[in-house]
């Protein structure tokens, strides 16, 4: 279990680690890619960008130490699976423009987590 953890740590520095230098220094181009031009522009994009950059750090920690970053895992639970109810889910039943990447990327991580968070740890 700890490798498929180291796993997606790495993963984590890959895919939020471009995300956020393209939010936080690029933003238009950002816009254009990560968002898919489903958003309007504003400094929200950096903002998001500094997120994803605090989730790239750690993930950091947590490729070398999967066991003391485990709650970065659960953060990502939480926030991917909010905004896909809040934005995504309303936005297709709506018929609105949404980023379709970030929908499946979020919604294939929510699948993954929870067979790597350690629940018994964060609730005990």
């Amino acid at each position: 279990m700890e490798v498929l953890a180291r796993i997606m740590f790495v993963a984590n520095v890959i895919v939020a680690g471009w995300i956020s230098i393209t939010c936080m220094f690029y933003p238009v181009q950002a816009k254009q890619s990560v968002f898919e031009d489903a958003v309007a522009f504003s400094d929200s994009i950096r903002l998001v960008g500094c997120l994803w950059f605090a989730i790239c750090l750690m993930s950091i920690i947590g490729v070398f130490n999967p066991a003391r970053m485990n709650l970065v895992f659960l953060f990502q639970f939480i926030y991917k699976g909010t905004w896909l109810l809040i934005v995504a889910v309303p936005a297709i039943r709506a018929g609105a423009s949404y980023p379709k990447g970030m929908a499946a990327f979020f919604l294939i991580w929510l699948m993954a987590l929870p067979f790597l968070i350690k629940w018994r740890e964060i609730f005990n």
